[in-house]
């Protein structure tokens, strides 16, 4: 056990600089790169040894061809045979922003390259409340019912780990093309499916595994094509699946895959971008309407945190069919009606997450004290939708892998989602878990970063201790505690939008490849409370002889005095951001933590 004053000072965030891969500096310092660059990519790329031109400038070239897929070939030739012979299709996808996105790249192909009727396709989304993930047993029921029923069901992120229901299907008549990216079960692609192309397969050559599901649907799609040309039944001119990737770019940053060592999430994500700002979509504009002109051009991050979190409000709280209307607008009008239904249900959403988060913090408490290295909590009237989020809050308030757990739609069961931390494998962790306590985990999915899990509820304690074991095998003896990686100091004359447009040749920025963030000493010149609740504060700030304007979000809970004023000194990590207003624009640093000096 922990004393509590020893533990409040343990889980005070520290502020320290982010290990650097000196070999990679010198080497990327070697081909032209500033210092600055130098240190971004020597922070985030340890051990890489691969070129770096694919990261540093990424470019559709690096892309590997479709035909790497193990099955790709198998499953384009039986998608374009569904094409050929007039077969009623059905569209399965996870209902989150991954899912959505891989939903609309597969029936805009289908609609609009293809021609298929949309008479002829069936969208198949489940709810994540009242159907859980993946091919779930409703999903299976409403397809079964389904008149004309379809012969060829097509899945994207989900369906790996899903053998029973895909037997059910195959049972039934009914073919299913599963397109995944999620980690495979042990026993190997479910052998009831038609094909199962994913990049995680043991046999599967495609060179980057770390691909989100909306690539491999993009990617497989994308043979189809090839498939229906050379077969005759399309001409070569066919227009290529290349104006989808503005949906793969959200995708990609919304499911937090790597976009440190891959050159393909790299690239998909800023070719996407390009595409995006050129707002030819209802929905991106849209979207630009709702946050104002100064939000334009978006960057990886008005994707993970504006986009993404809107479109995955509608999964949390409700069914996920206006994301995907919104998605698909044709018009700026409909797209418009979308997102005032996907705004209001963020604003649910982000009501719920505050009061679940409150008690999974107080809940927290206990493992913390006992020193365990993960947090399991089970918030009795917690919302499923909001478990993962919850999730994230505590890991970065603690520092440790977090699964939080609440009642499930089935009885006797509780479903949960996990967020994890640097240095560990969370699907891994649950796949040791099953090994050690099979009965307590029927099912989990997932990747490193993040997963999700089943749990019987007269099972809970047998899967904690079992889940402790197996993170506990992962970490040995690593310290674990909330930590604040910087790139070091910036001096007074780097403060600049100069320097900012030089780290953005750097982008995109996202999960493994983190936003640049900085620490150093200020003095405050000026500080206020703003936002509705007095909970963020504006500062000035100066080091040397300039001052700078400064942001921090979240600084303070509601009616909180702040413990500094001006004329004190601060410890920040700060992000530099651009901010815009009425089309002038102006450094502004983003504090992510600060503490007063002595």
């Amino acid at each position: 056990m922990t004393d509590p004053l020893d533990l409040h000072e343990r889980l005070k965030p520290r502020i320290q600089p982010r290990p650097r891969d000196e070999a990679l500096y010198a080497r990327a310092r070697s081909e032209g790169l500033t210092e600055l660059q130098a240190r971004v990519l020597a922070g985030r790329l340890a051990g890489y040894r691969g070129e770096l031109a694919p990261l540093v400038s990424p470019s559709l070239r690096h892309l590997a061809h479709p035909e790497r897929l193990a099955d790709a070939r198998r499953a384009a030739e039986r998608i374009a045979r569904a094409v050929v012979d007039g077969e009623h299709v059905g569209i399965l996808t996870d209902y989150d922003v991954d899912g959505i996105t891989s939903h609309v790249v597969i029936r805009r192909t289908l609609v609009e390259l293809f021609g298929v009727p949309e008479a002829r396709l069936h969208s198949l989304i489940g709810h994540r409340i009242h159907d859980g993930y993946g091919i779930s047993l409703p999903l299976v029921e409403r397809t079964l019912s389904l008149a004309p029923r379809p012969s060829l069901v097509i899945t994207a992120d989900c369906g790996s780990s899903d053998e029973p229901r895909i037997a059910r299907l195959k049972a039934a008549g009914i073919e299913v093309v599963v397109s995944d990216h999620h980690a495979l079960p042990v026993e190997g692609p479910p052998p009831s499916a038609y094909a199962t192309v994913n990049p995680t397969r043991d046999d599967c050559d495609y060179p980057d595994p770390t691909i989100a599901g909306c690539m491999v649907a993009w990617l497989t799609m994308s043979l189809a094509r090839q498939v229906l040309i050379e077969w005759g039944v399309l001409p070569a001119s066919t227009p290529k699946l290349s104006p989808w990737l503005s949906y793969v770019a959200l995708g990609t940053v919304a499911d937090c895959v790597s976009l440190g060592g891959s050159a393909a999430n790299r690239a998909v994500v800023s070719h996407g971008l390009t595409l995006i700002n050129r707002m030819d979509a209802a929905c991106w504009r849209a979207m630009a309407a709702r946050l104002g002109d100064d939000s334009v051009p978006f960057d990886a991050e008005t994707l993970a945190f504006q986009m993404g979190p809107r479109i995955n409000a509608r999964s949390r709280l409700d069914d996920p069919y206006a994301a995907l209307h919104f998605m698909l607008a044709e018009d700026d009008a409909i797209a418009h009606r979308h997102l005032e239904t996907l705004d209001q249900d963020n604003q649910s959403r982000k009501a719920i997450e505050a009061e679940m988060t409150e008690q999974a913090r107080a809940l927290a408490m206990a493992p913390l004290t006992a020193d365990e290295p993960a947090i399991v909590v089970f918030l009795e009237s917690g919302h499923p939708g909001v478990q993962g989020i919850v999730a994230s809050r505590l890991v970065q308030a603690f520092g440790r892998p977090t699964l939080v757990l609440t009642p499930a739609a089935a009885p006797g069961m509780l479903t949960g989602s996990g967020r994890s931390i640097e240095g560990l494998h969370l699907r891994d962790a649950l796949q040791r878990t099953f090994e050690l306590a099979p009965e307590a985990l029927p099912r989990f999915g997932g990747h490193r970063g993040a997963a999700g899990v089943g749990v019987p509820v007269d099972r809970l304690g047998e899967f904690h201790a079992a889940f402790l074991q197996a993170v506990a095998e992962q970490l040995g003896d690593t310290e674990l505690y909330p930590r604040v990686f910087t790139d070091g100091e910036l001096a007074p004359h780097q403060l600049s939008l100069a320097t900012l447009a030089e780290l953005e040749v750097l982008g995109p920025y996202g999960r493994e490849f983190d936003a640049p963030l900085f620490e150093g000493e200020f003095l405050i010149e000026a500080l206020r409370p703003v936002g509705a609740d007095g909970s963020h504060l504006m500062l000035e700030l100066s080091s040397g002889a300039a001052a700078t304007q400064a942001i921090w979000f979240r600084a303070l809970t509601p009616g909180e005095i702040p413990a500094f004023g001006v004329g004190d000194r601060l410890r920040c990590a700060y992000k530099l951001n651009r901010n815009r207003w009425r089309g002038r624009e102006s450094l502004q640093l983003m504090i992510e933590h600060a503490e007063r000096t002595p």
